[in-house]
């Protein structure tokens, strides 16, 4: 069979910040992609500001390096499973995949969930033992847990042959040698071991056309673009090609622009060769998994199975006292155009209508997944609100079932008695329990997915910061009886409308944690604190110290404040019990009750209690 020898496809797989980016950089350096005097931002593959700042990849991208005679197409793939539908369709487009591990933490849950996806597909792996210079690095071991996942994860016996490279993304450097001592002083080794060992795409231009849609983009001038491999024939720019569309219709379109890759650059291209990765306009309904083929054989290829959403949550117009005072866009129907839009590049959201104009369910992958759109849309302009996370429940053989996520939990000794303690509450069952030597215990979990939301922080409470949490989606299973993790403390409401004041603030200090400072303008029904006891209590923080014309003996005392929880967008939607909001502005994120009236509060908490009896 002929192959195409200059060509090879293969996708980067990792953890979080496990260093595949930094990678990605480096072969991008050293393969001369830029310009001497060009500037390169630091992960330059990271273009989102909010990947740069959280340093995660969300959205899979693609660049092409040039290194000798041969072009190597790398797609840099999310490595949290909350995107995981875009990680499972690039493993259709790509020969093989470079496996990124850090040479302390060795395999986490996300390197698994992916590489699951990998093997799957039966592509070619290369293991790569990042960090190798980092200290405490247990470069072999490593290597051997990289094996047992291997095993577990049901590899074939060519796949278990893995080729393995020890780096320093950092510094740039490689080397077959698992001795930090021993690198080499650039990243040849592993160049070489890409060439040598990823199959070459297979050479079937002559034949009929045949390209599969993976990904979406969206561009102003060119509208809709679909970005997918050449399976088998070539593709030219002005052709006449049938759209296989997913209800099994079929569209006629013509092919305007064809994009290759260079270095991180989208470049026009006249025709496109079996094996080459492109981008596709001309069709303005395109959707992932659609099949485009030559007009005269119309031939489909298999369609691409999306994961289904896990969570969902309520998005609603603002209708605080503070509406309207801090966003651009405000109305029902700027935020139904926001949402829709994201629903052309992102084919794991669903945006459902409700029987409100005002109120939309957005379903995703997960809390990461919905908090990613929310911030987007707030530094975009958009003012809403949102609801409680809540898990999507769905009939498994007639069975009602609930997502179960794998718990990683890597925390000093002295903690694993009330992790133990808390993940029980949380109807976690137990998996495996490692002691790492250095006084670190690594546990794994299984556990509802709903007994995950809002753990974060009791976590890292009960840490002291020290721990380390991961989690990915497993399985469905049937639902848990009970209640199952959720908030413990009730909460302090402000009962007026105002600016909050240290008197006030001061005076319901010892009844919990306040949430705002002094200055702060607040409204009837919004959260200001967290009360000590279980119920919620409404407390005055706009109160002003009466003045008299009396000097006191306690008159020139100062007084100090606790200092206030400030919470950020990802810990207040894990915060929210399910009669609260969470208001998003461009400048504020607040918690509200959904009641903003005590009175009218206290009836509807009476009302439901005598339903529940």
């Amino acid at each position: 069979m002929k192959k195409r020898q200059d060509l090879r496809n293969i996708a980067i797989i990792a953890h979080v910040d496990h260093g595949k980016t930094t990678l990605v950089d480096q072969l991008l350096r050293q393969a001369g992609t830029f310009r001497a005097n060009e500037h390169i931002e630091e992960r330059a593959m990271d273009s989102n500001d909010l990947e740069r700042e959280r340093g995660i990849t969300i959205l899979a991208k693609n660049t092409a390096i040039h290194y000798e005679d041969k072009r190597i197409n790398i797609l840099d793939t999310p490595g949290h499973a909350d995107f995981g539908g875009e990680v499972e369709r690039i493993m259709k487009m790509v020969d093989g995949v470079l496996l990124v591990v850090d040479a302390y933490e060795g395999c986490m849950p996300q390197t698994r969930f992916v590489l699951k996806k990998a093997l799957e597909q039966n592509l070619t792996p290369i293991v790569v033992v990042n960090k190798i210079d980092r200290d405490f690095a247990r470069p072999d071991e490593v290597v051997d847990e990289v094996v047992d996942l291997f095993i577990e994860l049901g590899a074939n016996e060519d796949q278990l042959e893995f080729p393995v490279v020890f780096a320093s993304a950092m510094n740039g450097t490689a080397s077959l040698d698992s001795n930090p001592a021993n690198q080499e002083e650039n990243m040849k080794s592993l160049f070489d071991t890409i060439i040598e060992h990823i199959p070459a795409p297979v050479d079937n231009s002559e034949e009929p056309l045949q390209f599969q849609v993976a990904l979406l983009d969206y561009n102003d001038y060119v509208g809709r673009i679909g970005v997918g491999r050449v399976f088998r024939g070539t593709m030219k720019v002005g052709q006449q090609v049938a759209l296989m569309k997913v209800d099994g219709s079929v569209k006629q379109f013509r092919v305007t622009k064809l994009f290759g890759y260079i270095g991180l650059k989208r470049q026009e291209i006249e025709e496109a060769k079996a094996g080459d990765l492109v981008a596709v306009s001309g069709m303005e309904d395109i959707n992932v998994g659609e099949t485009v083929c030559p007009v005269e054989h119309e031939e489909a290829l298999p369609l691409l199975r999306i994961d289904e959403p896990t969570l969902q949550m309520t998005f609603l117009v603002n209708n605080s006292p503070f509406a309207g005072r801090e966003g651009k866009f405000i109305t029902s129907r700027k935020i139904e155009e926001r949402l829709r839009s994201q629903l052309e590049t992102d084919v794991s959201l669903r945006v459902d209508n409700t029987d409100s104009p005002d109120a939309w369910i957005v379903s995703g992958r997960g809390e990461l997944h919905l908090s990613i759109l929310i911030e987007n849309m707030r530094r975009e302009g958009y003012e809403l609100q949102v609801s409680k996370p809540e898990v999507i429940i769905k009939d498994v053989d007639g069975v009602r079932s609930e997502p179960v996520e794998r718990v990683q939990i890597d925390v000093p000794e002295e903690y694993t008695g009330s992790i133990m303690e808390s993940m029980g509450a949380r109807k976690g069952e137990m998996l495996d329990m490692v002691n790492n030597g250095n006084g670190q215990v690594r546990l794994t979990f299984m556990v509802p997915a709903r007994g995950l939301i809002g753990y974060t922080t009791e976590f890292l409470t009960l840490t002291r910061g020290y721990g380390i949490l991961n989690h990915t989606f497993d399985c469905y299973q049937p639902v848990h009886a009970g209640q199952v993790g959720g908030r413990r403390q009730g909460v302090l409401v402000s009962l007026d409308a105002g600016k909050a004041s240290q008197y006030g603030i001061m005076q319901v200090e010892d009844r919990g944690v306040i949430f705002v400072e002094p200055g702060t303008e607040v409204y009837a029904g919004m959260i200001v604190g967290e009360h000590t006891r279980e119920n919620d209590l409404t407390v005055n923080v706009v109160k002003m110290k009466q003045q008299t014309n009396i000097r006191s003996a306690t008159k020139d005392q100062t007084s100090t404040m606790k200092k206030p929880r400030l919470m950020t967008l990802e810990e207040s939607l894990e915060y929210l019990n399910d009669d609260e909001f969470c208001e998003v502005t461009p400048e504020s994120i607040r918690l509200r009750k959904k009641i903003l009236d005590k009175s009218e509060r206290e009836r509807a908490a009476k009302k439901k209690k005598s339903v529940e009896a």
